[in-house]
This record gives structure tokens, sequence and C-alpha cells, in this order.
């Protein structure tokens, strides 16, 4: 057998192992919307949160009179022990986003990346091809609204292409119209803000003086400006903003 064609069993079982975890997610979440529908929620906002504890594990009877717990009740939030000789501090390195599957972007954004500007530069950073590749399969409830919303609040002229390459790549995920149709009334709000920026940002900049009309349109690069704006079209439809 050759060098390159060794096997590389551990890549395997990391792959394997975010893809189980992936798969538990989902198959979670997707029972609890079941259980929300046939409870027959009051609000939206009752049934999201319904979906977003689905993690969290009934407290057993010991539990509750004092006993010894070896199973976490939420394990989102079970606090580590560190060594007194570990820092508390998030190294630079670590704030950047390099996942190889959903399960670990979603860890990563959970736990690492906490401030909107944070999670803006990351999206930036990942691009929308990347986005795409990762949530092939989905999105997962909760997150897209979260992803519009730092877009919107950080979105900045000169990432305009890059915002919209990372808006088309969201919208090839698999089940992108059954989460869009689930975001809350904020994540919508947001969503329909970013829209807006991104509009406005593509507003045609007036003559300079001293140019010619040939000369401006060769400074501005029309071809660029109007694949742009046709990709805008497209995607104001496909997120469903007015």
């Amino acid at each position: 057998m050759e060098r390159n064609d060794i096997i590389d069993f551990k890549a395997l079982e990391k792959e394997l192992q975010a893809a189980v975890t992936a798969d538990e997610k989902y198959q979670r979440e997707n029972a609890a919307k079941f259980r929300a529908m046939e409870q027959r929620v009051a609000s939206y906002e009752e049934f999201r949160g319904i979906v977003l504890a689905s993690h969290l594990k009934p407290l057993e009877r010991k539990d509750k009179i004092g006993g010894t717990r070896t199973v976490p009740w939420n394990c989102h939030t079970t606090p580590r022990r560190t060594s007194p000789d570990e820092t508390t501090e998030i190294s630079p390195e670590k704030t950047l986003l390099q996942p190889e599957t959903s399960a670990e972007f979603y860890r990563d954004w959970r736990r690492y990346l906490r401030s909107g500007p944070e999670r803006y530069q990351a999206l930036l950073q990942l691009g929308g091809p990347k986005l795409g590749h990762l949530f092939q399969t989905d999105v997962g409830f909760g997150l897209l609204g979260e992803l519009l919303m730092a877009l919107a609040e950080h979105v900045r002229p000169a990432d305009r292409l890059v915002v919209l390459g990372i808006l088309r790549g969201l919208a090839s995920t698999g089940r992108f119209a059954l989460n869009l149709s689930l975001m809350s009334h904020a994540e919508r709000e947001s969503c329909r803000s970013l829209f807006q920026k991104l509009q406005a940002m593509g507003t045609p900049r007036p003559m300079k003086e001293g140019l010619s009309q040939e000369e401006q349109g060769l400074e501005e690069q029309p071809g660029g400006v109007q694949e742009e704006e046709s990709l805008l079209q497209e995607l104001l439809g496909l997120y469903q903003v007015d």
C-alpha cells in the first residue's frame, strides 16, 4: 500500500462522531417540534423555547431530594474543572472559526464567539461557499436567525459582496424555507434591516467632477455592480423580503 493510500482512522472517527452528533441534535429538535405542536402551544416564542431546551434532561427524584447527580441536567452549561495554571482568557487563535462540520461550528459559535463583532468577522472569514457546505443538510433550529442578526448589526459597505455571498450560501442549505419560516419576529426584522442596508449600499454614487460618463463607468465597474444587483434581487425573493 502506498503512503497516500493510508487510511486516517482518527479523521474518519472524528467525522463519524460529528455526523452522529449532528444527527442526534436534529432528531432531538425534530421530536421537540412535534411535542410542541401536540401541546398546541399558545405562541411562537413558547414553541421556540421548547425546541431550544430539547437538550435538557429531566430531573430524577434523587436529584430533587439532594442525592448525588451522576448525569448533568444541562450538559451544555455544566462547568468543567480547570487546573490552577490554566488561563481564563480566550486567545485570539481560539476565536478564529475553523470548523469542519456543522456540529463544530455550532460548538465554537456558542463557546468562543460571544460578541457581535466576533461573530460577524467569523462569518466573513468562512464565506458563503464554506457555510453552504457546512450546513448542506440543515442550518439548525434558531441558528439561521442568529447568523442574520450578526450580519445585520455589523454589515459594512466594503463587505457587501462577501455578505451577499454568505446569504446565497445559507439560502442553498437544506430545509432553508422551513428554517426561515420559524424565525422569530425580531429575527425577521433583522433580516429585513440587513437587506435594506445592502440596498442602500448599492445606491449609485453621484458623478465625480471632471470625469466623463465613460470614465465614471470604468471606475465603478458596472458589470460587477449589475451582477451584485441581480444577486441581491434574487436573494430578496429567497428570503421573502418585501
